[in-house]
């Protein structure tokens, strides 16, 4: 069986992750930030993947609204999923968009997972490369034929959509040493999160790079999403950001690349000042490996200073 390329697009290199939960109509109101992020010359919108909107449906969605806009989620968890589903999920996406989704996966948490799905949060690198193991079969093939020890995939008829014929690129939200090495082998990169330059540069890309090395694959992908925001009121919104970003350093995995990044608390990793301090932090991702970097949580310091920040990485991406 001939398996294709993964297409891995290289013009995809700034971006916003879109979050309109609290819109009166999520679908709507994400349709006219992801039009406005274009319109400001940003080049990619993200979308999280918690247990309201479906995030391949909001990137489908906003592909066709939105002409020439690179759509993605980041990142779905693989516990409570089937890659037979979350195939067919991406390839409609990816046929909706005529090629501009990508899809990124993550472990998730123990909390998430155990309180919400009610599954125990157990050998997830395990659940992870064999995830990704089925799901590449489906994508680049339209078929799968996986006997795995917690995951089975088999298609008595084909799993192809018409129209994602080129594949969908995968990513993984991975930054510990062995979710690395799986991304390494089997994905097109990964989306790291409060992993700052230093971890990117001294930990994260070194391991990633040698893994896909080791396994034949193209040079991976490094999409970091940054918290950040261009406002002149840093102070207040640091301590926005502080309370806003605490969840993550009860989790082990942020914790321990908060620190490998030189933080102390997950908003020391925010991005918060002016122009010039904003784009001398976006330069400093890209140094350190980071081929595409993705805003978040622009929206902190209200509707003015979320424009000015979306029109310094428009230009950025020009």
């Amino acid at each position: 069986m001939r398996i294709r390329p993964t297409p891995v697009l290289t013009d995809m290199t700034v971006g916003v992750a879109l979050n309109a939960s609290d819109a009166q109509n999520q679908v709507d109101a994400t349709v006219r930030l992801a039009q406005e992020a274009a319109a400001a010359g940003v080049r990619s919108a993200w979308f999280g993947q918690t247990f309201g909107a479906d995030s391949p449906q909001l990137a489908a969605i906003v592909g066709r609204e939105v002409p020439g806009l690179q759509v993605g989620t980041s990142a779905i968890p693989v516990f409570g999923r089937h890659p037979l589903l979350v195939s067919s999920q991406a390839q409609t996406a990816q046929a909706a968009t005529h090629g501009r989704y990508h899809l990124g996966l993550a472990l998730g948490t123990k909390l998430l997972t155990e309180t919400g799905f009610g599954l125990p949060f157990e050998r997830p690198i395990a659940r992870l490369r064999e995830f990704l193991t089925a799901l590449r079969q489906l994508t680049e093939t339209g078929t799968a034929d996986f006997h795995g020890e917690l995951l089975t995939a088999i298609t008595p008829i084909p799993a192809r959509v018409p129209g994602a014929e080129s594949g969908v690129p995968v990513l993984v939200a991975a930054m510990g040493p062995q979710a690395l090495r799986v991304s390494g082998e089997l994905a097109d990169g990964i989306l790291p999160y409060l992993a700052g330059p230093r971890a990117l540069s001294e930990h994260i890309v070194p391991a990633l790079t040698a893994a896909a090395e080791a396994a034949g694959r193209p040079a991976p992908r490094i999409v970091a999403l940054v918290p950040g925001v261009v406002t002149d009121d840093v102070d207040a919104v640091r301590a926005k950001a502080t309370e806003n970003l605490a969840f993550y350093e009860q989790i082990p995995s942020y914790a321990r690349v908060i620190e490998l990044s030189g933080g102390r608390r997950a908003a020391d990793l925010a991005v918060i000042g002016d122009e010039k301090t904003v784009e001398a932090e976006v330069r400093r991702y890209r140094d350190a490996g980071a081929t595409e970097v993705v805003f978040s949580g622009t929206e902190i310091a209200g509707e003015a200073d979320r424009r000015r920040t979306w029109r310094l990485l428009g230009e950025l991406a020009r």
